[in-house]
């Protein structure tokens, strides 16, 4: 059998075996320098970063309305979360909507499969991690970031909405950074759809009892996400904000 040598995606690049370095652009970039250390690396940093969002626009400006989709990586195909992804990129597809995400395994691969089998444009925007997460096979547009909230930026920017399936920590960043977004108004008419009632029902409980209860968030806060078990819905949500932004940005 042939030896399979370590790899790693760095934006564009691939390195493998010993080129494979030790940490990451996110982990260099978020280290603590000596006084003078910014100095000779942050400078070049920042064009590198730079360079980040001009591809990430220009590879991405042309999609049709998009919404983006999260959940675990660690998700298996014989897991009915797994199945749910599936139904909801077809869903998506068949209403018009280029389906976006993470571009990784489990309800990643899930969205972008029902995407691609529905006759959508199934996009996947990868990240560069300390162990090499690939992009899965059914994304047809794949771009690959080294800095998180570069490829963040891409999440929200190219989406119409925010569908969130069960996930973990990294789950959890990308929908209260999308709920913040909502909540300021960064962006409107945005909706934010929970898919798994059972999984994500005692998280709306404890934002109710102990955000919403204490004044830490407005009432009206908890009306920003909607909970559902439904892909149909969830698409349905979606094409009611969009008829709600294009009647808003045409004057009806």
């Amino acid at each position: 059998m042939k030896h399979m040598r370590p790899e790693r995606r760095q934006g564009p690049s691939l390195v493998r075996g010993d080129l494979v370095p030790d940490s990451t652009y996110d982990q260099r970039l978020l280290d603590r320098k000596g006084p003078t250390g910014w100095l000779h690396e942050d400078p070049w940093r920042v064009l590198r970063i730079q360079s980040e969002f001009v591809e990430g626009f220009g590879a991405l400006a042309d999609l049709p309305p998009a919404v983006t989709v999260f959940g675990s990586a660690r998700t298996s195909p014989e897991d009915p979360d797994y199945k749910l992804g599936e139904r909801l990129g077809g869903a998506l597809a068949e209403a018009g909507y280029a389906v976006i995400t993470g571009g990784g395994p489990g309800v990643m691969e899930a969205a972008n499969k029902g995407a691609l089998e529905a006759g959508g444009v199934s996009v996947g925007l990868g990240i560069e991690l300390p162990h090499e997460q690939r992009l899965n096979d059914y994304v047809d547009l794949g771009v690959e970031f080294r800095y998180f909230f570069v490829r963040k930026t891409m999440f929200v920017k190219y989406a119409c909405g925010f569908v969130t399936l069960p996930g973990g920590f990294g789950t959890l960043d990308e929908l209260f950074e999308a709920l913040t977004l909502v909540q300021t108004r960064k962006v409107t008419s945005f909706p934010v759809i929970l898919m798994g009632v059972r999984f994500w029902t005692p998280l709306i409980d404890w934002i109710r009892e102990s955000l919403e209860a204490v004044g830490k968030i407005s009432p009206k806060d908890l009306d920003l996400i909607s909970l559902t078990d439904d892909p149909d819905e969830a698409v349905r949500i979606i094409v009611e904000a969009d008829s709600t932004r294009t009647d808003r940005e045409s004057g009806g």
